[in-house]
């Protein structure tokens, strides 16, 4: 319960609505659900209006995440109708957290730039440092950004919804109403996903 209050209170920050409304079950469903797949803070990648939308929950020190990135580049390029967007965590670290704040202040500075300075932060083989983060920077051709405040608070939603949607370590992938833990084969990665488009298509 107290995660839920406080993702409410997030929430109600985030998508302009205030605590004094008290809203009921379906008003925070519909709460998590846009913080989930349609919040401007969280960056994604694939189709504009997609029939299926995955959730990566991710980490740049995680090194099973470096491994399954790729992955899901490789459904948006194979499946051209798939969105993913990337909800950052910090379970790593503060260079965790540092590198997850400076990737999304790139998305909303300059999203052109997000996808190669992401392809660089989850280059990198082994944790993080300031170093390694302003080397992704050179790298990548990315403009350098100081970290925001609304990149702290972007990261706290994504805590807070990692906790309601069940995640206990990254990557964690969202697809549909499965919720796939671990850097899984490629073979069920896209198995899953053929299936749940098709669910879509019946709708």
């Amino acid at each position: 319960m107290k995660i839920i209050i406080t993702l409410v209170l997030l929430l109600a920050t985030t998508f302009g609505a205030t605590a004094e409304t008290q809203p009921n079950e379906e008003q925070i469903q519909q709460m998590i659900y846009q913080a989930l797949y349609h919040d401007p803070a969280s960056p994604r990648i694939g189709a504009t209006s997609p029939k299926l939308t995955i959730i990566s929950f991710t980490d740049y020190n995680c090194p099973y995440c470096k491994k399954f990135d790729p992955m899901l580049e490789k459904i948006v390029e194979k499946y051209p109708d798939v969105a993913v967007v990337f909800k950052l965590l910090p379970f790593r670290g503060e260079s965790s957290s540092l590198a997850a704040r400076v990737a999304l202040t790139t998305w909303r500075e300059h999203p052109q730039q997000f996808l190669a300075l992401h392809h660089s932060l989850m280059a990198k083989q082994g944790n993080h440092t300031a170093t390694t983060i302003d080397a992704a920077f050179v790298k990548s051709g990315a403009t350098v950004v100081t970290p925001d405040e609304l990149s702290r608070e972007t990261l706290n939603l994504n805590l807070q919804l990692a906790r309601v949607v069940g995640v206990e370590g990254t990557p964690a992938t969202l697809v549909g109403d499965t919720l796939l833990a671990g850097a899984v084969p490629w073979e069920s990665l896209e198995t899953l996903v053929i299936e749940k488009r098709a669910q879509a298509n019946e709708k």
